[in-house]
């Protein structure tokens, strides 16, 4: 039996609402933990950290989601990595 368009269109208003909010859950959580990595104490250019980010990402999505063995142990920072400390 198909579905009437009016009960489609109410799953698809309560599937956005969850989609809303599990975006904000995630949201909230990324952003306790770059506050916890310091990343508040920069005034940070929002491209170089979503591009900072998308590398973050990307190497989570190859599996290497552990720092390599050669890597820094604590995020750099400074002019070196495009974060501009406030001033």
């Amino acid at each position: 039996m198909k579905k009437p368009s009016r009960q489609i269109r109410d799953e698809i208003a309560r599937l956005q609402d969850q989609l809303r909010q599990a975006e904000i859950r995630e949201a909230e959580r990324i952003g306790r933990i770059a506050l916890k990595a310091g990343i508040g104490e920069f005034e940070v250019d929002e491209g170089a950290l979503l591009s900072a980010f998308a590398e973050i990402a990307e190497r989570f999505r190859k599996g290497g989601g552990s720092r390599p063995a050669n890597a820094p142990a604590t995020v750099p920072t400074g002019a070196s990595s495009g974060v501009a400390e406030k001033g």
